[in-house]
């Protein structure tokens, strides 16, 4: 097997990464919009009714 050794620095002034920014947040959208979702598939079944 062969080694990759990264000899790469990075600086401290790196731009945000948007997917890392999006993960931080998404345990706690996801269980609201899942809940929004439910409740306006719920509302649309009963108005139908």
């Amino acid at each position: 097997m062969s080694s990759h050794s990264s000899t790469v620095q990075h600086s401290g002034n790196e731009a945000a990464d948007p997917v890392e920014e999006v993960t931080s947040v998404a345990p706690v959208v996801l269980p609201i919009v899942g809940a929004l979702l439910m409740f306006l598939l719920a509302f649309i079944a009963v108005s139908m009714a």
